[in-house]
């Protein structure tokens, strides 16, 4: 299932917004929660995801949820049905986060490529805070051509864009207190551009 915007909420996950997701996140949730609360045995979360979602399409009035508003309320629910274990364990889990990177670098008047570096280590580290296990970036190559002053594409900015790519793929999650074992960096438009 995907989220039209008129359906359900959007989801605030920090300072960004996901308005198209489905409920794999969710059940992910779930079923680590369950497995932290050792209820393994519990078959309900298929159940528990439709009623969410049937929640978040026909009774949520809000237009903008925020990702701590809607696992409360998922919380209360499982207490309600005596599942208070597993609510305990409940961790928010954001649904897949979009970072365009050359919004990011206009937003904060990034210059150059060590600001560029330190910018991307703290969006990372402030969306793995507010629950986000995903994350795709997009325009990679607008912002090495931003970041690099260049209107054209040439050989700098294919450098940096490089190095971006590196800085993403070898990003640690082990070094950030990540909701799960793996956090997953998504590099969402990497085409190959040639040098002018």
């Amino acid at each position: 299932m995907i989220a039209l915007i008129g359906n359900r909420p959007v989801i605030q996950v920090g300072r960004h917004f996901v308005s198209c997701y489905d409920s794999q996140w969710l059940r992910d949730a779930l079923c680590r929660a369950k497995h932290e609360a050792k209820r393994d045995d519990f078959p309900f979360v298929d159940e528990i995801c439709q009623g969410i979602f049937h929640y978040l399409e026909n009774k949520c009035s809000l237009r903008l949820l925020p990702l701590s508003a809607l696992y409360d309320k998922m919380r209360r629910m499982l207490v309600q049905i005596g599942c208070e274990s597993i609510a305990d364990q409940l961790k928010p889990m954001a649904p897949p986060v979009q970072v365009c990177l050359l919004r990011l670098v206009t937003e904060h008047q990034c210059g150059f490529e060590m600001a560029l570096f330190s910018m991307l280590q703290k969006e990372i580290s402030d969306l793995i805070a507010a629950g986000a296990n995903e994350i795709r970036f997009y325009h990679l190559k607008e912002c090495a051509m931003r970041v690099r002053g260049s209107t054209k594409w040439d050989k700098r900015c294919e450098h940096l864009q490089g190095e971006i790519l590196e800085f993403l793929q070898s990003y640690d999650p082990q070094s950030q207190a990540t909701q799960s074992s793996s956090l997953i960096l998504h590099m969402c438009d990497v085409g190959n551009a040639q040098p002018a």
